[in-house]
């Protein structure tokens, strides 16, 4: 991998994958923070927080979307901090409704903090970010709502869950009234390609420069969910039962079918693309997270083997 170098305003604080990477801004304006992540790691993104400011108060909050492991440490950071948020609009009315199930929270077992927005920002904003302009531009797919930040002087993008190093983050086409997902992923892809970044900072995982061939595995992956329906929705579920684990530590083997059948997002899947009796889905699912080496059967339990 090229050596990745970054200007002396911005750290990237990487996160295991129960959190979103946290990216912390210093220079002469305000000091600001992009994305806080999970709830229950919200003592640990404090603590890395403090580090990085060294004794400076956080003046700004950036979201690029509003999944659990993007805001769920937003209310921690305006308790310590009070201060200002700002989150795209598209995902405004959903926080303020609190909606759980589009904002995947009881619908997908996973949990946030109710918090504060004092604005927000659309697609084709500029803030100053760092005393670098970024450009706030328009990712869906993965997130109908989200953004992506580019600095075109610097040719940096933070990508958010739009384009990792290997892949993207997950994607749910067909469900809360969307047809698109596909498309909208696809052209947020080739609008990065467009961009032609030097570095990309995603929200998950080590910051990279090869993005000509994160591009192409991306696109590749996009290909094979767009042939097969299914082998997306499997993939989602082994996606939200590895950060189920990572949250939980540890889950009964032996509950496992009941719990399948309890969490929305689960049913609607299987009974959408999959149709499987919720005791075959439940030892499907731990028969490839075991062959992936994400997780496996300890004592009755089935714990993860990935950082949280």
């Amino acid at each position: 991998m090229t050596a990745v170098k970054l200007p002396a305003s911005i750290q990237v604080i990487e996160r295991g994958w129960l959190s979103s990477n946290n990216i912390v801004f210093r220079g002469a304006g305000a000091t600001a923070l992009v994305d806080s992540g999970y709830v229950t790691h919200a003592p640990q993104t404090l603590a890395h927080l403090e580090r990085a400011l060294e004794g400076a108060a956080l003046d700004w909050l950036v979201n690029t979307h509003c999944h659990s492991d993007h805001m769920g440490g937003n209310r921690a950071i305006q308790d310590r901090y009070a201060c200002r948020t700002s989150i795209p609009a598209g995902e405004a009315k959903l926080v303020e409704a609190w909606d759980e199930k589009q904002l995947m929270l009881g619908f997908a077992d996973q949990r946030a903090e109710r918090f504060r927005i004092d604005d927000v920002f659309e697609a084709g904003a500029v803030l100053e970010l760092g005393d670098i302009d970024w450009q706030a531009i328009a990712s869906p797919g993965h997130d109908a709502n989200a953004v992506m930040l580019y600095a075109p002087e610097e040719r940096i993008l933070i990508s958010a869950d739009a384009l990792w190093e290997n892949g993207f983050g997950v994607i749910f086409p067909q469900m809360f009234g969307r047809q698109t997902a596909f498309a909208e992923t696809r052209a947020t892809l080739e609008s990065i390609a467009r961009l032609e970044p030097r570095l990309v900072i995603p929200g998950h995982g080590r910051m990279f420069t090869e993005v000509g061939a994160a591009l192409e595995r991306a696109f590749a992956r996009l290909s094979s969910y767009e042939a097969s329906i299914e082998r997306l929705a499997r993939h989602c579920l082994k996606v939200l039962l590895v950060f189920a684990l990572l949250d939980k530590g540890s889950m009964p083997l032996a509950g496992l079918p009941a719990y399948v059948q309890s969490i929305g997002v689960y049913t609607d899947l299987n009974a959408r693309y999959l149709r499987m009796t919720p005791q075959a889905l439940a030892e499907f699912l731990v028969a490839d997270l075991e062959k992936a080496g994400a997780a496996k059967r300890e004592n009755g339990m089935l714990v993860p083997l990935i950082a949280a």
